[in-house]
């Protein structure tokens, strides 16, 4: 059975895909506001229009701001599809969005006649409209001076592939372009963060940046169709090839991600996995030769077509990939199995479901892949992503990467709540005695007022992806289980990680920051109830008078509890003593010679009188504590010495 963590209702008022005079969708608008701008910064979903938003602001470029040459890049060939040629005049725009063939370098057959042609495309006086992979960008860039890209527009799209590290091609291009030439850039991602630790741009770049953001929920709640959307999770010990059909439902267009192999949930064979699952769905029938769609006949008599992914085989997989793109039928195929692939750029509008298997550390990766299920689709109302998720054996003796791994899960998961919840309007005591008493919003005793541009550019367009960081450190992930004072967690650990991330930042700015973060995570997606007369906040368990809500009582709640209460009433009680052992263990302080007195000298006496059983990590009483971490501690120490030795 699938919990889910996030389960939405969406108002389908049909703005999203509303378009306006010009043939814009509403985030499309809210981009093209922003076009006079050399560098955009453009956050929005997947399936929101940015391909199309690229090539309103571009054609604005090159008509009315002297750009002369425009640079789409993407990750891998077949994203290039979304910027082919596309009319725009007949729907309202002043001109059509045109690229020459010769120069679409996703149709090229080798790298080499793609930076070739990339390097004659910067000369030629008769095309203006270039596309091509980040691959060839990197490529040509070391062919081509600076002077090249001035006066040129370079789109980078899925920006959360550049990075700041010294090794990266593509961030030294972007870096490059933007401190040697006058060109203009606009980035597009679902997610700006890239969920390895590394920034996408140094600090100095970055602020250079308009961001123009537009979130899930804008998205969502405009569609036509799709009504609501679940987040869920399953746990499983053992191999997830015993559990997958627990939480596969072969009535629901499906994409499967398998683990890498490289996964701790992955058994080693990728080939053999897909053999399995399929023979777990039903039996084959049928194989086409010309497509490689699988016909597969389920217990109940259905008939299903499943896609192969997976294979590696060139041609085969070619083969595939061409019936793909050209499928368009809602009833061309049933499932898809993939690794590594049908994440970015891959549209499969009927997809209903997409069901990943092992942790996904990234909240990009994690964005990616819901974003496959969430195209409005007439018949289609509603969406679902399910993580399955390993469950650490209770009796094994390494299980750390395991709790952490469970505790990364929920993590994201609970980031994409956050993602995907409507915001509250909250006010400031300024705010109070400013607005019209009409405007709606709760006021919060103590909220400090936005004072400068790049701090309301931050709270308005940056905490999903600062609460991204925020939830990938250890310290952080590990607090769900209680461990860490909500103070300690709200006032201490938030705003380093906050400074870190802006280090331009004032210690008043940065409290600004880490007051409306806060707020926003301990509140998104929590009710108001009436009561006596009185209207309260529900924020997990607790009730909160909104006529005293107060900044001071927001830090006293831990904003990532509820990750924890996800783990207790979802895995069993030995895996949930497991975890928070696991919690307590890494913070034990402790000598090594100070474990080993206690083992020889306390340890036994304490065994005798407790009939044999081992001392509690949550002891209360203080000296049996202690007991139980210089037992865990010794444990550990001999861990690493059998590794060691292996």
């Amino acid at each position: 059975m699938v919990e889910n963590i996030v389960n939405i209702t969406y108002a389908q008022t049909g703005k999203a895909t509303n378009t306006n005079e010009l043939g814009m969708r509403p985030m499309q608008a809210k981009a093209y506001e922003a076009r006079n701008k050399q560098y955009i910064l453009l956050k929005a979903p997947p399936a929101s229009g940015k391909s199309r938003a690229l090539m309103f602001l571009a054609l604005d470029k090159i008509h009315y701001q002297s750009i002369r040459k425009v640079i789409v890049a993407v990750p891998e060939k077949t994203i290039g599809r979304s910027f082919a040629n596309t009319d725009l005049a007949k729907y309202g725009f002043f001109t059509d969005w045109r690229v020459a063939r010769y120069f679409n370098l996703c149709d090229a057959e080798n790298e080499q006649s793609k930076v070739k042609r990339f390097v004659e495309f910067t000369t030629n006086t008769q095309a203006d409209i270039l596309v091509c992979t980040h691959a060839t960008l990197r490529y040509a860039a070391k062919e081509l001076g600076n002077e090249a890209f001035n006066d040129c527009l370079l789109a980078i799209d899925e920006f959360h592939h550049v990075s700041a590290d010294a090794n990266s091609g593509l961030g030294d291009i972007v870096h490059r372009v933007m401190t040697q030439t006058n060109a203009h850039i606009i980035a597009m991602t679902g997610s700006y963060f890239r969920g390895d630790g590394v920034p996408v741009l140094r600090s100095d770049d970055e602020n250079r940046f308009y961001p123009v953001t537009y979130n899930y929920y804008e998205q969502l709640n405009g569609y036509r169709y799709l009504k609501s959307l679940g987040i869920g999770y399953h746990f499983y010990q053992g191999s997830y090839l015993t559990a997958i059909m627990e939480v596969l439902d072969p009535e629901k267009k499906t994409i499967i991600h398998i683990p890498s192999v490289n996964s701790r949930a992955s058994t080693g064979d990728k080939y053999d996995e897909v053999k399995q699952i399929i023979d777990r769905i039903g039996e084959t029938i049928h194989i086409d030769y010309e497509t490689r769609i699988y016909t597969v006949c389920t217990p109940d008599n259905r008939t299903l077509k499943i896609a192969d992914l997976v294979e590696d085989d060139p041609r085969e997989r070619m083969q595939l990939q061409a019936f793909l793109q050209r499928m368009n039928s809602r009833d061309a195929v049933d499932i898809i199995i993939a690794l590594g692939t049908a994440k970015e750029g891959f549209d499969w509008q009927w997809c209903e479901h997409c069901l990943t298997i092992g942790v996904r550390g990234s909240l990009t990766e994690v964005v990616q892949i819901i974003g496959r299920c969430t195209r409005d689709c007439e018949g289609k109302s509603h969406a679902q992503f399910t993580n399955l998720i390993a469950c650490p054996d209770a009796v094994q003796q390494k299980v750390e990467t395991a709790v952490n791994d469970m505790l990364k899960a929920i993590t994201v998961s609970l980031l994409m709540e956050q993602v995907m919840a409507p915001s509250w309007n909250f006010k400031t005591k300024k705010d109070e005695e400013s607005d019209n008493q009409d405007t709606p919003g709760i006021y919060v005793e103590g909220l400090k007022p936005i004072s400068t541009e790049r701090t309301q550019e931050i709270v308005t367009g940056d905490l999903t992806d600062l609460k991204a960081i925020i939830l990938q450190d250890d310290m952080i992930v590990r607090s769900m289980g209680g461990g860490i004072a909500p103070e300690v967690i709200n006032q201490v650990l938030i705003p380093k990680i906050i400074q870190e991330k802006y280090p331009e930042l004032s210690p008043d700015e940065v409290e600004e920051v880490r007051q409306h973060l806060v707020l926003d995570a301990v509140t998104k997606g929590a009710n108001l109830e009436q009561s006596a007369g009185n209207t309260f906040m529900v924020i997990g368990r607790r009730f909160i008078n909104i006529d005293n809500l107060s900044i001071n009582l927001i830090d006293t709640i831990n904003p990532f509890q509820r990750g924890y209460e996800i783990l207790s009433k979802s895995v069993t009680a030995p895996v949930l003593k497991v975890v928070q052992n696991v919690i307590e263990e890494s913070k034990i302080d402790m000598l090594l010679e100070e474990a080993v007195t206690l083992y020889r000298n306390y340890l036994p006496q304490y065994m005798n009188d407790h009939h044999g059983a081992e001392p509690e990590l949550t002891d209360p009483n203080p000296f049996n504590k202690r007991l139980a971490q210089a037992l865990a501690m010794l444990r550990k120490e001999k861990q690493k010495l059998l590794d060691k030795n292996r």
